[in-house]
């Protein structure tokens, strides 16, 4: 079997045997076409445990970020380790690679000004003004994954409980709840302005776009940095900005670890304990407040 054809054949096994999302898929194969295109298109019998360290020695010299390295090799064990086991490849060097330690990179927050001027930025004279609004409101009021919103369907929205039902990765479902500034802005929305935006009948995406289709990842960016210029907030602004308000305001005002995992949808505390880097002051409080000997 040719590389590129069990790089597909992998890529099929992690969607529908394991249920991963197309956004991990997507990075899986950007991942391992890099390897494609540094070992040739070669049969998967032929690659070596050699192979593999001089593509290490080549993203080092390529000045690969660690973590881009660390999340490269990450899927390169997988994919060998699926050759092995589930095609029967005669490799045996998936036990051997080593994944590079990840840098911790502390996530960037706004602080709760700069997230209302942020918030206060749409204009809710107009529709777009009232479908941002709504949406930004949503982002920050349940810390929820820029492409959870984006696949977030007018089903999974329960206004009178005031909670939304996410399907977050691997097709796992939660429960989060939001308070009452984004039910207005959410009830407004949906019931006033979606229908005027939609296009095509059953289109179940919450949000959509000024053309009627669901609006996508790139636009919600886009739309975070339009208001955080008018806003004159002087940081960077990426997508997942106010889900790292969201959790390290929480954090900060006194929610538990094991419960902000539950709303952020980690599989392990490890991933939501970073925040705990990010008020060193806090913590200070905290640990005076509750050592004896504090």
């Amino acid at each position: 079997m040719k590389l590129s054809d069990a790089i597909s054949s992998f890529l099929a096994y992690i969607l529908e045997e394991r249920g991963l999302s197309l956004n991990t898929a997507e990075s899986y194969k950007r991942d391992l076409e890099k390897f494609l295109e540094f070992r040739g298109d070669v049969e998967i019998n032929e690659i070596t445990l050699e192979d593999i360290d001089s593509f290490a020695e080549y993203l080092s010299i390529q000045k690969y970020s660690q973590n881009t390295r660390s999340r490269t090799f990450s899927a390169l064990k997988s994919f060998c380790s699926f050759l092995e086991i589930e095609e029967n490849a005669k490799l045996s060097i998936s036990s051997d690679i080593q994944i590079p330690k990840k840098e911790i990179k502390l996530p960037e927050f706004l602080t709760i000004d700069e997230v209302t001027q942020l918030l206060d930025a749409p204009d809710t004279t107009t529709p777009k003004g009232l479908r941002d609004k709504s949406m930004l409101e949503l982002l920050y009021a349940t810390g929820i994954r820029v492409s959870e919103l984006t696949n977030l369907k007018v089903q999974n929205i329960l206004l009178d409980e005031k909670i939304v039902r996410v399907i977050g990765k691997g097709n796992k479902e939660r429960i989060v709840p939001f308070n009452d500034y984004t039910e207005k802005y959410l009830t407004i929305y949906l019931y006033e302005v979606r229908p005027r935006l939609m296009r095509k009948r059953g289109e179940d995406r919450v949000f959509l776009n000024l053309r009627g289709g669901p609006i996508s990842r790139i636009s919600v960016w886009k739309i975070l940095q339009e208001y955080a210029l008018k806003a004159g907030i002087n940081k960077r602004i990426y997508p997942h900005i106010l889900r790292h308000t969201f959790a390290t305001h929480m954090l900060k005002n006194g929610c538990d670890l094991r419960t902000l995992q539950v709303f952020l949808g980690h599989s392990s505390l490890i991933t939501t304990q970073i925040y705990t880097h990010l008020d060193k002051d806090y913590l200070k409080k905290i640990h005076r407040t509750y050592h004896p000997r504090g």
